[in-house]
């Protein structure tokens, strides 16, 4: 094997690395928001919200990414709904990000709906008998014990969206897939190129898996302490 085409072409991938993470960073902060709102929606006693809701997101999960990206950058246009250049940002990026972002959405949403119907209600009931509406109650209460249920799920949502995000050089994004069809172009060579690509998605998502990891442990290390420490005040309380 030949890897000589680095010391030439090493920026290429660096440049498409940064390309990558930024489209996967901008996809999961805005799939988060917009899957909070999907799930209330999903979980509301509205019975219309909850059958739009639902319907979203069996539509996203039920049919193709690649349909839906194009769909958005080339069938929304044809429709005079066009995507403009937020300055050096091109229009095709926000295109792949609200792709990404949509996509992203409805799985994020089904992770948060499990997380929160995994919370006791004797937690909402507690929370409302002290006063607080449904609403504060979900965003104080209800929502920040999910999101610790759910932290590993959201994770890992992180990375498939790493790994789903190469699909964005089909349009012309210059990511880490695109840059590495421009090596392989120019020097001829297949294997290569893409084995490097492969070796660098896998450094990026096994260092994801090891954060999580590692936040996952001190949570329950915490979890544990605040156990160790309530059981200790109550036989305090027993002993006086």
């Amino acid at each position: 094997m030949d890897f000589t085409f680095l010391s030439k072409y090493s920026q290429f991938f660096i440049n498409g690395t940064k390309v990558t993470i930024t489209i996967s960073l901008c996809t999961l902060i805005f799939g988060f928001l917009l899957g909070i709102i999907i799930c209330l929606g999903k979980i509301s006693r509205n019975k219309i919200i909850s059958i739009i809701a639902t319907s979203y997101i069996e539509f996203l999960r039920g049919t193709p990414l690649l349909v839906q990206l194009y769909i958005i950058y080339f069938g929304l246009p044809t429709m005079g709904i066009k995507f403009p250049d937020l300055g050096p940002i091109p229009s095709e990026y926000v295109a792949s990000v609200v792709a990404l972002s949509i996509n992203s959405s409805a799985y994020i949403a089904e992770i948060l709906r499990s997380g929160i119907q995994s919370i006791d209600k004797g937690q909402m009931e507690a929370s409302r008998s002290l006063g607080l509406d449904y609403s504060t109650s979900m965003r104080l209460v209800i929502i920040p014990q999910a999101l610790k249920n759910v932290l590993p799920a959201l994770a890992n949502e992180f990375i498939v969206l790493i790994k789903e995000s190469s699909i964005v050089s089909i349009i012309g994004i210059q990511d880490l897939m695109y840059n590495v069809d421009t090596v392989k172009g120019n020097t001829f060579l297949a294997f290569e190129p893409l084995l490097v690509a492969a070796m660098i998605y896998f450094v990026l998502t096994f260092t994801l898996s090891r954060i999580v990891n590692l936040i996952e442990s001190n949570m329950q290390n915490s979890n544990k302490k605040s156990i160790s420490i309530l059981s200790k005040k109550s036989r305090v309380k027993e002993i006086a």
